[in-house]
């Protein structure tokens, strides 16, 4: 029996069969990049950066354009950064337009990060990255503050015939993970804590946290996932191949690096990761 289209799932309320995540992927190496990371698709001067990756998660997509967050928008924190950019991206349309071809023709399987929990529907994004060749998977982001049921629902919104990660806030992804899981993800992915600094012009900056702080608190809530039973991809504040090879041996099916690929010695660290 073939996948059902996204609409007819939302039509009978039933979750269809898919092909499990880890047949559609084979993540080797079970590197990967952090959705926000390397931005909409894999470019050709960091071909070296994208030796060590299993498959390529794109930035942040949203059906309608957003803006950058206003004002200050990074702050340096002990051992970590905190950025708030209000993600913004120019629209899948636009997306689509100018990195489609890129995503089908690139050596990396594309997994596109869809953001859920606002006031766009998820439901026409999947049926459009439904039809884009090489997408082999979809990254749905939730928010910080989503509730139980409205992350099921977004989950169900987002099922179609791709394999589908749910991206959980990495403070309450105990809590969300049965809920969406039941709903139909295949696998759960961590997503940065969040965290506030004192801004430059008074008052405070909220956003994403990231930094080798972080890694303790998302090994933590890897092994718990994975003693539970939920297919987990880790993430946060992974810096080197030591805090990669203990998440996998923590039981997560791949790893997810962030801000430590902005660095000049990440090829060094994770180059031959799986040899």
């Amino acid at each position: 029996m073939g996948a059902l289209p996204a609409t007819l799932r939302r039509i009978i309320g039933k979750q269809a069969w898919c092909p499990p995540l880890m047949d559609r992927i084979n993540f080797s190496p079970p590197l990967l990049n952090a959705s926000g990371s390397l931005g909409y698709a894999p470019k050709v001067e960091n071909q070296k950066t994208h030796s060590f990756l299993g498959a390529f998660v794109t930035k942040p997509l949203s059906m309608r354009p957003r803006t950058p967050a206003r004002g200050q928008r990074l702050a340096r924190v002990p051992s970590g950064t905190l950025l708030h950019s209000g993600q913004p991206n120019p629209g899948l349309s636009a997306v689509l337009q100018t990195y489609g071809k890129r995503w089908a023709e690139s050596p990396l399987p594309i997994i596109a990060h869809v953001m859920g929990g606002s006031n766009d529907p998820v439901g026409p994004m999947i049926e459009r990255l439904e039809m884009q060749e090489n997408v082999t998977a979809v990254e749905l982001g939730l928010p910080w503050d989503i509730s139980i049921h409205e992350a099921a629902q977004c989950t169900r919104d987002a099922l179609g015939e791709l394999p589908l990660v749910v991206q959980l806030p990495l403070a309450r992804a105990y809590d969300l993970a049965g809920a969406v899981v039941d709903a139909g993800a295949q696998a759960v992915s961590l997503g940065p804590p969040r965290g506030a600094s004192p801004r430059e012009e008074g008052g405070l900056l909220s956003g994403r946290l990231y930094g080798p702080a972080v890694f303790p608190l998302a090994l933590h809530m890897v092994e718990a996932l994975t003693h539970d039973g939920y297919p987990v991809i880790g993430a946060g504040g992974v810096f080197s191949r030591a805090n990669a090879t203990a998440m996998l041996k923590a039981g997560a099916i791949a790893v997810q690096l962030d801000t430590i690929l902005w660095r000049e010695n990440a090829q060094a660290l994770f180059e031959s990761f799986n040899e």
